[in-house]
């Protein structure tokens, strides 16, 4: 199917009917997160893959009583790693050495940007943000992932953070919770949104086509092309 195919299938399915997730697509999924990008190539965030059904009803109780939770195949907590440090770079240096068939001195320089960038956000809150944000690549690609696969997802940010990273004990883990993607099957016969049809902006307002001219206020031309919403 091609991408634009599926992702005017896909929807931010509200309703699921508990059918499961074949394993082999599932894995599809989870391997497209893993080659997600991400600043550096760190990676800064762990991902829980959750289909135990009585930790999902728990779990439920935490994001508002959304019916996905328990409804779907397999719930994905998105977890960015917290607190971030040196340690976490350091072991990308040697993994990097190793995968490269590098001694891990010539990553010395690479090592100290990274370090360098970690240093850069002053708080430990303010890393967990940065982290947070590439845990959010991740979680888009995972979106697109499993409508190519014909799977439905819903992404969930309402949810009680706090009561969810104890309930998790992710604080042992050194991870706090970001974003719940659910992974499963929608229910058309439940889900109010099923049916309506797909809103997004018109191609013209959502891109701008942007050239030196527009910023240095010369005369500004006519794009030789133009966007169709």
């Amino acid at each position: 199917m091609p991408l634009t195919d599926a992702l005017h299938w896909r929807y931010a399915t509200k309703r699921m009917n508990g059918q499961k997730i074949p394993e082999q697509q599932l894995d599809r999924i989870l391997e497209a997160v893993r080659l997600a990008p991400s600043s550096y190539g760190l990676q800064p965030y762990s991902v829980l893959v959750v289909k135990d059904q009585a930790l999902r009803e728990r779990i439920r109780s935490a994001a508002a009583d959304q019916p996905q939770i328990t409804e779907c195949s397999y719930l994905l907590v998105f977890a960015a790693w917290s607190p971030l440090g040196e340690d976490h770079v350091d072991e990308l240096i040697r993994r990097t050495a190793d995968r490269r068939g590098l001694d891990p001195a010539e990553l010395e320089n690479y090592r100290n940007t990274i370090n360098g960038a970690v240093r850069s956000y002053a708080t430990s809150e303010q890393r967990f943000h940065w982290a947070a944000k590439q845990a959010y690549i991740a979680l888009g690609t995972a979106l697109v992932a499993a409508a190519t696969e014909r799977i439905d997802a819903s992404p969930m940010e309402g949810f009680d953070a706090a009561e969810l990273d104890a309930l998790l004990q992710l604080d042992q883990r050194g991870l706090r919770s970001v974003v719940l993607l659910a992974l499963g099957y929608r229910d058309t016969a439940t889900d109010w949104l099923a049916p309506l049809k797909k809103v997004r902006w018109p191609r013209e307002k959502l891109f701008i086509p942007l050239t030196e001219q527009d910023l240095t206020g010369g005369p500004v031309e006519e794009p030789a092309y133009a966007f169709k919403g």
